[in-house]
């Protein structure tokens, strides 16, 4: 029996993380799609997957395509970070699996219940509110940001004072997985502040008592995580469980404004709330990729990718992948959303997934049952991110229910 010798990928001299395919992603994502299943990039000397089947193996096999190196360009164990690794997002098992179980019981869809009517209030009076005022707003501060900043900081237990360094906070984070580009440099002046304010939120005696902070607190006292691990379980929290709802909500916002019969179909089918968010995560990707890095010599399709070298993983090239999905690059409420990687796949998939749909199942079902219509209302602006795909401005206009 003969083996077939491991042929060299596909190089592209693209760069992901320049202001063209930020601003405007898909056609890169398309030409990686085509170019093979594996692709080289040469300017950072990384390989890149771009395809579903390839995205979704890799995100399910851990042991060959570790986070504990770190899921951004940079390696942990030979480049000094300005943080510490996340116990959840870049580290693999053993030592992800406490911190893992204790958010796992803590976000689970039954303890959410409970927030549920609150939420859902809130939501309410924000719309209401909103439509008090005009018929005309700019829905990324007015809806996609005021929102998850009213409640899921108040879930946490985190004061209200300052949470607003959260969003600024966020961005840098996920800036700081690309290259060290213009993103970078243009964050970093307010680093040490930010850094400082979210440490100290993450303490126990800044946290309100009944919050998912003070319940990480008392897993530490149970003995299920160390009392050095749990401020560090807090700031994941706070570091992910903010801008990437922000993106998630603005991009479903996008999405109705511009699909104004989806819009009619969520307005007479409320029930499709949660397929709305997941379908548009897949089509917009809020969360555009993740690194990994190789354990050993990986075999992909055809090519071998060498033991310790960076993978980066195009999660939303992934989420149009007509390979997976017919007609990818529509948004489509009868469209089957679930196998999406859109909150990444295996047991590095999203701890707080279930929050950002309850958040977007309250803002979005208070919408739709006082807002006849959007449209976009103006010029739209994009905020670009190395990790995430965001909006900076969404001008829209409402027509009220009768």
């Amino acid at each position: 029996m003969t083996t077939t010798a491991p042929a060299p990928p596909p190089v592209s001299d693209a760069d992901p993380f320049g202001p063209e395919v930020l601003e405007d992603p898909l056609p890169f994502h398309a030409a990686l799609r085509e170019a093979g299943p594996v692709v080289r990039l040469s300017r950072y000397g990384v390989y890149a997957m771009g395809r579903y089947a390839e995205v979704h193996a890799a995100l399910r096999d851990w042991q060959g395509f570790e986070s504990g190196a770190g899921v951004g360009l940079s390696n942990f164990r030979t480049e000094a970070p300005w943080r510490p690794p996340s116990l959840l997002l870049e580290a693999d098992p053993p030592r992800h699996d406490a911190p893992r179980r204790v958010l796992v019981d803590l976000l689970s869809p039954r303890a959410l219940r409970r927030l549920r009517e609150r939420w859902t209030a809130a939501a309410e009076d924000l719309v209401d509110r909103l439509l008090a005022e005009g018929d005309e707003f700019d829905a990324v501060p007015a809806l996609a940001e005021a929102y998850p900043l009213r409640v899921f900081p108040d879930a946490v237990g985190v004061s209200p004072e300052g949470r607003e360094n959260l969003l600024p906070y966020g961005e840098f984070l996920f800036n700081a997985f690309g290259p060290h580009n213009d993103l970078v440099a243009e964050g970093a002046p307010r680093l040490p502040e930010l850094s400082a304010w979210v440490n100290a939120q993450c303490q126990r005696d800044s946290l309100a008592d009944g919050g998912f902070g003070a319940g990480i607190w008392a897993a530490a006292d149970r003995g299920e995580i160390t009392h050095e691990q749990a401020p560090l379980v807090v700031r994941s929290l706070l570091s992910a469980g903010v801008d990437t709802t922000v993106h998630g909500l603005a991009a479903t916002l996008h999405a109705f404004a511009t699909h104004p019969d989806q819009w009619r179909r969520l307005r007479a089918r409320p029930e499709l709330v949660r397929v709305a968010f997941d379908e548009a995560v897949r089509w917009a990707s809020p969360v555009q990729t993740f690194f990994r890095t190789a354990t050993t010599d990986v075999r992909v399709g055809g090519t071998v990718i060498p033991h310790g070298e960076k993978i980066l993983m195009f999660l939303a090239a992934a989420n149009r992948d007509p390979r997976r999905w017919d007609d990818p690059d529509r948004f489509d409420l009868s469209r089957d959303p679930s196998g999406h990687v859109g909150f990444g796949f295996g047991i590095h998939h999203c701890v707080g997934q279930h929050v950002a749909r309850l958040e977007a199942e309250c803002l979005l079902t208070a919408l739709a049952a006082r807002v006849e219509a959007i449209e976009v209302a103006g010029a739209t602006r994009r905020l670009h991110n190395n990790t995430l795909r965001a909006w900076g401005s969404l001008p829209v206009r409402v027509r009220p229910a009768r």
